[in-house]
């Protein structure tokens, strides 16, 4: 058994245990219930409760949401319209997003799927130095699509960056 301020009383029984915690209006909560004799302690088990849900919280503000954003390519897309997709890949894997690339077949496009993995395969090629491949261009019925995840020493290089985008405003 162990007081409300951490001092350990010794074995008690249940009947005395809930006396004393009684006596000083808490509550009396096991801990370890395995061990033997099993270990009680006197607390308010309702502050304890509130503590716990706000450390919970506490640690979830400081955990990365992890976001996928997903970037459709065609099989007859033009170089232009490549270059401006690839950009916008690499701009959500600089910010720390994963990136679903997926190629739509639609009717006799479905015999050419051929050109949809080679465009996967350059954008992989072209992306290779920011980005790491997380799943192999892979058909699932009439939609090819990787998946495509920031490297790791990219969230270090951030700070970096961010600096680097106020100084390119002032020279526009």
């Amino acid at each position: 058994m162990i007081d409300d301020e951490g001092q350990q009383i010794g074995i008690l029984t249940p009947y005395d245990a809930l006396k004393m915690a009684r006596e000083k209006n808490l509550d009396l909560v096991e801990i370890s219930p395995t061990a033997t004799p099993p270990v009680c302690r006197i607390m308010d088990y309702g502050k304890f409760l509130y503590q716990q849900e706000k450390k919970e919280r506490e640690a979830k503000k400081h955990q990365k949401v992890i976001v996928v954003k997903e970037v459709k390519f065609r099989i007859n897309v033009d170089d232009h319209d490549y270059e401006t997709k690839k950009n916008h890949v690499l701009r959500f894997l600089d910010d720390g997003d994963k990136v679903k690339a997926t190629i739509f077949f639609r009717g006799r496009e479905m015999t050419r799927t051929n050109l949809g993995r080679e465009i996967l395969e350059r954008l992989i090629k072209d992306i290779a130095d920011r980005g790491i491949v997380e799943f192999r261009p892979r058909q699932e019925g009439n939609t090819l699509h990787a998946i495509l995840a920031p490297k790791k020493d990219a969230g270090q290089k951030q700070p970096a960056q961010s600096q680097a985008v106020p100084g390119r405003a002032n020279q526009a």
